[in-house]
């Protein structure tokens, strides 16, 4: 196996299996290849984000309080159910696709006959919703279990003893494996057994599951009842498709993409087993926007995706809406916000803040300082103001800034309530304007929980770095912000400093350039092949970069593309913690002072090192903060971090950085990974390369993989389409 960039805690959603990039789909696949293409290696667990409900972030001190994880799923769950009481109270039919024909139309007819009150496929920017209630504040200590999150497949509930027994019994009758029973009757429910025996394709929604293990499971069941064109089989095969393309970042995949995938599953009729899926309410579908090829073009792109980021998207898109629309005849307090002796560019997002609701700011990491001088300029005032990063080392080095720790939070603490200003009466969170950095890291979902949580009259800034890799989870919501220009964009003229920061902006803009490094700031190391790779970097870890910078090995991070392979974070952790703290492992593979990553949740990803063990599970120290893993989740929630996937790193920043790049890692860079990864360091950058031409290739040629998603069609106005006939029904009503 390669080590392409692995599906890792912390960047993808759903339990993907730790090597299924490497078979050449990439997390950031084309719609096609994300359904298409390498799919069958993706779902098992690894060391994926597989947390039980209740098996969140536990402190040292743990008691009933809940913890920042499960505060962040509850209130997850009351945006994801006010969302759906404003979609039961939606009667208008669906606007879009009225000029549809031929397949197209047979889709859109197909979701009507279902529901009579459809969703609508355009949300106008310039027409902002009614107030909402913000997300009701996250339950206090005592508040009992925490609810599932619906985006994250593998937090799969606990099961009641007597449904895993009966599901063992269908499973052992259709020859699955036994070890499934407990996953399969905690994402089925207490009637999992019964729901096999009627369905038995039902088991592809356990992650791991291979279709042609479902098939065969269902043969054995069903004998022969059961073909490739059952309707139950090619339900659960679209599902299974529309769910591991968010996985690689889509909310939605073209119609063509979905037939072309069923047809290579030896699906007879794909286009009637699509219309079925809609009709079954399985899949939704969607035609944005206005036909302009209604008089013989070609026919307008229909999109399929899951119910819930459709509803993400539509609720971001309203509430963007709202907060633009705030301020938009108040341009006369902009007065009011003196920016004082800031440099230019903070001053040009400070006026801009002034007079708008909603801002995007982009730069890079120097370019941090302009949201910290805004929020510096709006406590001034008065105001309410926080900023909020992806990590806790982003908030740290905000908050060092600010000069003030307390106006720096997380987003992650921020929703949990554990952060920052908490809420207010009505559930809104309580601060009148809020800088969200690291803006690129938001998914759909996420972004959508933080957008309801804000009150009307909320200033809201989307700042961060176009270059860096998109968020772990499904959507592109600043890349699609920024490309519907929906609302004052502020590009940062700050460079980052010294030749890291110059080989950086060359990356950003496709070039791989040399740079001057007198001070050894950038050093590459040629490598022939992994084995040398490996040894290299032990050796600039252990050795050359203490000696020569007094960075320890402490404060060096390797990142390298992939988990598995000769070269992955699986075969340099292990070689790094032979070096530098070498045990048995006897707690689980781990030992005190082991340096490790651990994933409360899919998307972050927590830098750590372990303190002990003991029978409540393993102690860390999450830089300064006790943490206690559960035994039963250590496997899955916990990993060694002397190295690092650039994924996971997304956020963070280092004294020094060791990028290692093995031969077979070539497929697997792009200009974001490389960007990411090369921007980690912040003194030194050594740069252990063993993939020759591939590297300046990548940066030149292999730009950020699209992902396909509605959220910038949603927050641009519809075209409106021209009224021919209004010269002839003015000059009429003009006439005598």
């Amino acid at each position: 196996m390669g080590s392409g960039p692995d599906a890792e805690p912390g960047e993808a959603v759903a339990g993907a299996e730790d090597d299924a990039e490497a078979t050449g789909a990439g997390r950031d696949a084309e719609p096609g290849e994300a359904v298409a293409g390498a799919e069958d290696d993706a779902e098992a667990t690894g060391a994926g984000p597989d947390a039980e409900p209740g098996e969140a972030v536990a402190g040292a001190d743990a008691g009933p309080q809940l913890s920042e994880a499960e505060a962040e799923l509850a209130a997850q769950r009351a945006l994801r159910e006010r969302i759906e009481r404003r979609k039961a109270e939606k009667t208008a039919p669906v606007e879009a696709g009225a000029k549809l024909s031929g397949q197209a139309a047979d889709l859109l007819a197909a979701v009507r006959a279902v529901e009579s009150g459809a969703r609508s496929g355009d949300t106008p920017f310039a027409a902002p919703p009614p107030r909402r209630v913000a997300p009701a504040p996250p339950p206090g200590p005592g508040a009992g279990p925490a609810v599932e999150r619906p985006a994250d497949r593998a937090a799969v509930a606990a099961a009641a003893p007597e449904a895993v027994t009966a599901v063992r019994v269908v499973l052992a009758e259709g020859g699955a494996p036994e070890a499934l029973a407990a996953s399969v009757a905690g994402v089925l429910g207490e009637q999992a057994a019964q729901v096999l025996r009627d369905d038995p394709w039902q088991l592809l929604s356990v992650p791991g599951v291979r279709p042609e293990q479902a098939d065969g499971f269902a043969r054995a069941l069903l004998g022969a009842e059961c073909g490739p064109g059952d309707e139950r089989r090619t339900a659960a095969l679209i599902g299974r498709l529309l769910e591991r393309a968010a996985v690689q970042g889509h909310t939605v995949l073209e119609s063509g993409a979905v037939r072309k995938a069923l047809a290579e599953h030896k699906v007879p009729d794909p286009d009637e087993a699509v219309e079925h899926a809609v009709a079954e309410g399985v899949a939704l579908v969607f035609q944005d926007g206005v036909d302009e090829t209604a008089d013989g073009g070609e026919p307008v792109e229909v999109l399929l995706g899951l119910e819930r980021y459709a509803l993400a998207e539509e609720s971001l898109a309203d509430g963007l809406a709202r907060l633009a629309s705030t301020f938009a005849d108040e341009a006369s307090e902009a007065g009011e916000w003196g920016a004082g002796s800031v440099p230019p560019s903070a001053a040009e997002l400070i006026r801009a803040v002034a007079s708008n609701g909603l801002v995007t700011h982009s730069g890079g990491e120097a370019a941090r300082s302009e949201p910290a001088a805004l929020v510096t300029v709006a406590r001034g005032l008065g105001l309410r103001a926080y900023a909020a990063s992806h990590s806790a080392d982003g908030r740290r080095r905000l908050g060092a800034a600010l000069g003030d720790a307390s106006a720096s939070v997380t987003v992650a603490g921020l929703l949990a309530g554990v952060e920052g200003p908490g809420r207010d009466a009505e559930g809104a969170l309580a601060l009148d304007l809020l800088v969200v950095l690291d803006a690129p890291q938001l998914d759909v979902e996420n972004a959508a929980v933080l957008v309801e949580s804000l009150a009307d009259g909320t200033r809201l800034v989307l700042s961060g770095d176009p270059g860096v890799l998109p968020s772990a989870g499904a959507g592109r919501v600043f890349a699609d912000l920024l490309a519907a220009r929906a609302c004052p964009q502020i590009v940062s003229r700050t460079p980052d400093p010294g030749p890291i920061g110059e080989l950086v902006s060359g990356i950003g803009i496709g070039e791989l350039n040399q740079v001057e490094a007198p001070g050894k700031e950038v050093v590459i190391v040629p490598v022939r092949d992994a084995g040398e790779a490996v040894h290299r970097t032990v050796q600039l870890v252990a050795d050359s970069v203490p000696r020569a910078f007094g960075v320890s090995p402490a404060q060096t991070q390797v990142i390298t593309p992939g988990h598995g392979g000769s070269a992955g974070t699986r075969a340099l952790n292990a070689a790094l913690k032979q070096r530098l703290n070498p045990g048995p492992g006897r707690f689980g593979g781990f030992d005190p002072g082991d340096r490790v990553a651990y994933v409360p949740a899919p998307g972050r990803t927590l830098p750590g090192t372990v303190v002990s063990a003991d029978a409540e599970g393993l102690h860390l120290d999450c830089e300064g903060t006790p943490v206690v893993v559960p035994k039963e989740r250590v496997e899955t929630a916990v990993r060694h971090a002397w190295a690092l996937t650039a994924h996971q790193a997304t956020g963070m920043r280092w004294p020094a950085v060791v990028v290692v790049l093995p031969g077979d890692a070539a497929p697997a860079l792009s200009r974001p990974w490389i960007y990411t990864a090369f921007s980690r360091g912040e003194r030194h950058l050594s740069v252990v390369h063993g993939v020759d031409q591939a590297l300046p290739r990548a940066v030149a040629e292999i730009p950020d993989r699209p992902r396909t998603t509605r959220l910038r069609t949603l927050l641009q106005p519809p075209v409106q389409p021209l009224a021919e006939e209004a010269p002839e029904a003015a000059a009429g009503q003009s006439a005598p």
